[in-house]
């Protein structure tokens, strides 16, 4: 038995182009004017944007694949280019935490001295990217509760907000005390921001990827859930698994000695399952003795006749 339900949130298409646009000017500006003072802040901030605008496009992408309708060849469609689009926008996040604390440490090693004047331009050209990061965050900010794509979007904009807002102080710092080692000190700050907000991120992708059972569900809740159904005496060979970053499938066989349950039952317990786990699409399987061993190796192996 299916339920099927679209969680992807209205009108990203829009969010998605703006955001896109309106980070690509900013990262041209930021890294423009971070070249023309020799600002190691204000290029690493660039490029952690310009590896946001590539995680927005792959984002978009995923999103848009959940519009893709399912064929003979993919039964489910291509909901898990979501997870992949979460995944590898994680990865993007690592290479360039990599790149940027490897830049700053060799800034603070070497005697190069930065330009006095930089402060200025550094707080100028922060302070646009808290306001661009500030509204592309809030473009998402609707959509995340229930999508890991579109949360990913939305923490890694309301992170680059936050970021902007370091390089802000770490150049009117600059500009009033002249603490020139400040810059590099700053960059290695916001790797250590953009790491803290991204291995999260990563962890939840690749668990996904090899069919985790997703967070938000208690598989054990669910298993009580499935027990406590009238006539069910053992729930068998229980699997749940993300389709894509907002929709999760199941599929259980149900031991009811009874015998065969009616489709009053099992529209009941699909309810069940959508409204306390929103588990949108469930396969149940009813039997009256369990004759298939679980893949499954907590489940202890009572009446089994023949390998899965």
């Amino acid at each position: 038995m299916t339920h099927d339900h679209d969680h992807t949130p209205a009108n990203f298409n829009r969010a998605f182009a703006i955001g896109i646009a309106l980070n690509a000017v900013f990262v041209a500006i930021e890294a423009f004017y971070g070249w023309r003072v020799n600002s190691l802040a204000l290029l690493a901030d660039a490029g952690h944007n310009l590896s946001d605008v590539a995680g927005l496009v792959l984002a978009w992408g995923g999103a848009l694949a959940l519009k893709v309708k399912p064929d003979m060849r993919h039964t489910y469609g291509w909901k898990r280019a979501t997870i992949l689009a979460a995944f590898a926008n994680a990865l993007l996040l690592l290479m360039a935490i990599g790149a940027l604390a490897w830049e700053a440490i060799g800034r603070l090693l070497s005697t190069q001295a930065a330009l006095h004047d930089q402060g200025v331009t550094i707080v100028l050209v922060a302070g646009v990217g808290i306001v661009i990061n500030t509204a592309t965050a809030l473009l998402f900010m609707r959509g995340g509760e229930g999508d890991l794509n579109i949360r990913a979007a939305f923490v890694h904009m309301a992170a680059d907000a936050l970021v902007s807002a370091g390089v802000v102080v770490a150049g009117a710092l600059t500009l009033w005390q002249g603490w020139v080692w400040l810059d590099p000190v700053v960059s290695l700050g916001i790797a250590a921001v953009i790491l803290w907000g991204t291995w999260g991120l990563f962890k939840q992708s690749l668990h996904l990827l090899f069919d985790g059972v997703p967070d938000s569900v208690d598989p054990l809740a669910v298993q009580t859930c499935l027990a406590a159904l009238p006539g069910v005496a053992r729930v068998h060979d229980l699997h749940i698994w993300a389709m894509g970053t907002s929709q999760i499938a199941l599929t259980a066989h149900l031991v009811m000695p009874e015998g065969q349950a009616g489709d009053a039952f099992l529209q009941e317990a699909n309810h069940l399952l959508h409204e306390r786990f929103e588990i949108t699409h469930v396969t149940l399987q009813v039997m009256q003795e369990a004759f298939t061993r679980s893949c499954v190796a907590q489940e202890p192996p009572q009446h089994i006749a023949h390998e899965h």
